[in-house]
């Protein structure tokens, strides 16, 4: 598989977002840590969780637990699999979302995470989304905190617009490592972020690349051109779109979800997909 940089580590240039096997309908466990086997056995070196990936207060936690079990138990070396984990984002009793980017929250939580995930630093720790009732430069400044400590061994933002990224850039010193932000045919608007991000040298991560678990079924029909262009390349549309995202700068990593092992075997597949400018200017155009 192709790889990509996100700051000092290389890493497959498509990764795995494992939040589907923890949330919702999720699937049996063994299910599960067969797709993570599955991703790790097509070269998948990066996989994205958080703390918040979970249902509800009963289980949290669930995804970062679920990810580092199949890790241990994978029975073959996975020490160069990235394991990036967010911090910001609260579930309450009912599974209700929220925001708390205190920085002692975020201190508790990557502490938390930390243990789960059973590692002495963890590779990438993202903000998860912005708390407007906390300065962004002091939630932020909590993360470059745990990275000065060692804690973390790079540092990311997610959910975050240009002002935001370069502010935290700022804050960190120059060390953000990754921007996570929703990118994908159906949702162009964070493409402002993505060239911002390629411009400044930093790795840009799109999440629900085929446009979330509800619409994930639909793309081609909202977009027939990746089924036309798929079907030029002996490629599926979502092949087709993963590569479109690839081809957009050096710097994009998506991590597509899925909870079957054959899913995240075909976006895997992406990785060495290479598209001719012609098609990438058709799939813009839409």
């Amino acid at each position: 598989m192709h790889t990509r940089r996100i700051g000092d580590r290389t890493v497959s240039a498509v990764g795995l977002g494992a939040m589907p096997l923890s949330t919702g309908d999720r699937p049996p466990r063994d299910h599960a840590i067969a797709t993570v086997h599955a991703a790790l056995d097509a070269g998948v070196t990066l996989i994205d969780t958080a703390d918040a990936y979970h249902r509800d207060a009963t289980d949290p936690g669930h995804n970062e637990l679920l990810v580092a079990e199949a890790l241990r138990g994978y029975g073959r070396d996975a020490s160069d699999v990235l394991v990036a984990t967010k911090g910001g984002h609260t579930r309450d009793a009912d599974g209700g979302w929220g925001l708390d980017g205190r920085p002692e929250y975020l201190r508790r939580a990557c502490e938390e995470s930390l243990r789960r995930l059973g590692v002495e630093a963890i590779g990438l720790y993202q903000f998860h989304r912005p708390d407007p009732e906390v300065p962004y430069a002091e939630s932020v400044g909590a993360l470059a905190q745990l990275l000065d400590e060692g804690k973390v061994q790079m540092v990311g933002i997610s959910n975050a617009d240009p002002g935001q990224i370069r502010l935290a850039r700022e804050v960190l010193g120059g060390r953000l490592a990754a921007v996570q932000n929703e990118f994908s045919p159906d949702f162009r608007s964070s493409e402002p972020e993505l060239e911002l991000c390629a411009e400044l040298g930093i790795a840009f991560l799109p999440w629900s690349p085929f446009g979330g678990k509800h619409r994930h079924g639909g793309l081609s029909e909202r977009h027939p051109v990746l089924e036309e262009v798929g079907a030029a390349r002996g490629a599926t549309p979502f092949q087709v779109c993963l590569a479109w995202m690839l081809a957009k700068s050096p710097t994009v990593v998506p991590i597509p979800g899925a909870s079957r092992p054959e899913n995240i075997r075909r976006s895997a597949v992406a990785a060495d997909l290479d598209l001719t400018p012609e098609e990438l200017d058709r799939i813009d155009r839409g």
